[in-house]
């Protein structure tokens, strides 16, 4: 029996640069009532009913979801659950979490 040729390619040094992307996380600049504020209003304006959820989700990391909930007077899994991206909540669910966050809902002409 023949032993086993090995192949003998020969790998040419690349030069590329491997680079690493981080994925985005809008909580590391939710640090101020205003950004916060700037935040939510742009999903409100132009954000479907899935984004403003998400925004509400990640202000409510940024707040802190544990504290969040404890203020709203919800579970911290409710809390999760109301917020998720497919879920439905009740819009008094909303105004509780916008409320723990310091954050109010207002109306004004389009």
């Amino acid at each position: 029996m023949k032993p086993k040729r090995r192949p003998t390619a020969i790998r040419k040094p690349t030069t590329h640069t491997r680079v690493v992307l981080t994925p985005f996380d809008s909580v590391k600049y939710l640090n101020s009532d205003k950004a916060i504020a700037a935040y939510l209003n742009d999903a409100l304006a132009d954000g479907s009913t899935e984004e403003i959820l998400m925004a509400f989700f990640q202000v409510a990391r940024a707040r802190g979801m544990s504290r969040v909930a404890k203020v709203s007077g919800l579970g911290r899994e409710s809390l999760y659950k109301a917020l998720s991206p497919k879920s439905k909540p009740r819009f008094e669910t909303i105004v509780k979490v916008a409320r723990a966050l310091g954050v109010q809902i207002t109306a004004q002409v389009a």
